[in-house]
């Protein structure tokens, strides 16, 4: 099992590409998918499933160009589906471009398969009401969408955002990971747990 970034849309928000065997997974593609779908060609993968940690515009700007290129299913978070009519969820605003309009199917917490491997489902709220985090303990790692960052947490100042249920969702589910797990962000670098739950100013061990 395989990981590749890709950094896309006006906010630069990182898309992650999962791939094992000849089937591959894509986690929020927020811009132009042209270079995702290069890569998928070259490599001959199927994208199986398109899945969103939470439905914030610059995580979704190319959901549909992205599914209608693969046919892969899209799956979201049910707690987010009144973005699809906000405009946190929509763009045109800040002189960004409008989200093409999808659709997408309800992901509830717990495993499924994907990959040939099981992927945890784990409700991560606080910076959306309804975001999730992606856990494939093969692969050691979780996509923690706009949760956890590098040294850093989501904004909670945003409509549905709440810093105290956010922190919750870092310390009581995230932290609970192996130290090892390699933490993959919606935006910047890859971090680890171990090294958030010692030294991020916010939620590490010297926050309290």
């Amino acid at each position: 099992m395989q990981v590749d970034v890709f950094p896309l849309g006006p906010l630069e928000t990182n898309c992650f590409v999962i791939h094992a065997d000849d089937e591959a997974v894509a986690v929020d593609p927020g811009g132009d998918p042209r270079a995702v779908l290069h890569m998928l060609g070259e490599r001959k993968l199927r994208l199986t499933h398109i899945l969103l940690t939470h439905l914030h515009f610059d995580h979704t700007f190319g959901v549909a160009p992205l599914a209608a290129a693969t046919g892969a299913a899209v799956l979201g978070p049910e707690g987010d589906r009144y973005m699809l009519a906000d405009e946190l969820g929509t763009g045109g605003t800040w002189g960004l471009p409008k989200v093409p309009r999808y659709e997408f199917s309800s992901l509830q917490p717990g495993d499924m398969p994907l990959l040939g491997a099981v992927c945890r489902v784990i409700a991560t709220p606080g910076h959306t009401p309804g975001s999730l985090s992606f856990y494939f303990s093969e692969l050691g790692a979780v996509f923690s969408g706009d949760t956890l960052f590098y040294r850093s947490i989501g904004r909670s100042d945003f409509p549905g955002g709440n810093h105290a249920v956010l922190c919750a969702s870092i310390r009581d589910k995230l932290f609970t990971l192996p130290d090892s797990t390699a933490v993959y962000s919606g935006h910047g670098p890859v971090t680890r747990i171990g090294d958030e739950k010692r030294s991020n100013p916010f939620v590490g061990m010297f926050s309290l």
